[in-house]
């Protein structure tokens, strides 16, 4: 894909599937304050479309997914410990609109995914990675902490130990033992990456809305040691009130492809 010349994240649709591509072409894809506000403006955007069903988070070109937050303007950005938490609020504010987001995600991994693209990748529900990818979190070598909103999908996603392992040896890491880890689903070759990565996308929107968002919220929730309460059990059976429901065993019977509304 070309890349666009100014630092920017943007959002593009087709069909049921919306692209949402983070670009500073001159850093790697490193997010500015900006560019944080953005993805968490288009990630609400897009999850409150009923016609979504699926997002894919990508970078820019096939140099990097993110390279995190722009160190270029750490200096006036995050010159104090204040200064830091404001704009780390921002950011956890993106990461929450990432990681609650009903519709599916997928993080379409090229290149370097490493500090907070990393962290954005992590909140995302699958990744995939080309070959030639690469994962970190080196921030160690600038002296700063990983808060805990931008730590916790990391850790969901791999663990205290690994979590622990990629912060404290700051390693920069390749395709095999990022999925060895279980930051990633798939690796797949370079040349392939887009096409598979789109497929997932198209057989993801081909199911049942309803039951893709539920599914997210039951797992969600299952994270979470408390009971479940009777309505929350109660709504694991909701799906057999749908029209989708009716439609999906009807589409079966009949051996066709079902057409599902979201109702």
């Amino acid at each position: 894909m070309n890349e666009p010349s100014a630092a920017q994240v943007a959002f593009t649709r087709d069909g049921g599937i919306a692209t949402v591509t983070l670009a500073n072409p001159q850093r790697l894809n490193a997010l500015t304050s900006a560019m944080w506000d953005q993805l968490g403006d288009a990630m609400r955007t897009l999850e409150a479309d009923d016609s979504l069903r699926c997002i894919v988070l990508r970078g820019a070109g096939n140099r990097a997914f993110a390279a995190g937050a722009d160190i270029a303007e750490f200096s006036a950005m995050r010159a104090d410990s204040q200064q830091a938490k404001r704009y780390g609020e921002r950011i956890a504010r993106t990461m929450q609109a990432i990681a609650g987001c009903r519709h599916p995600t997928l993080a379409l991994i090229q290149g370097a995914c490493v500090g907070g693209g990393l962290e954005i990748a992590s909140q995302c529900d699958l990744r995939v990675c080309g070959a030639s990818s690469r994962f970190g979190v080196p921030i160690k070598n600038l002296g700063l902490v990983v808060s805990y909103a931008e730590l916790a999908g990391l850790i969901a996603l791999a663990g205290r130990a690994v979590a622990l392992e990629i912060l404290l040896e700051g390693r920069v890491f390749g395709a095999e033992e990022a999925f060895a880890k279980g930051l990633v689903n798939r690796v797949v070759a370079d040349d392939k990456l887009e096409v598979e990565a789109y497929a997932m996308a198209r057989r993801i929107a081909e199911g049942a809305p309803l039951v893709a968002r539920w599914h997210k919220k039951f797992v969600a929730r299952l994270a979470h040691a408390e009971p479940l309460s009777q309505a929350e059990y109660d709504e694991s059976y909701a799906c057999f009130d749908t029209a989708d429901y009716l439609e999906g065993v009807a589409a079966f019977l009949a051996k066709r492809r079902p057409e599902f509304k979201g109702r």
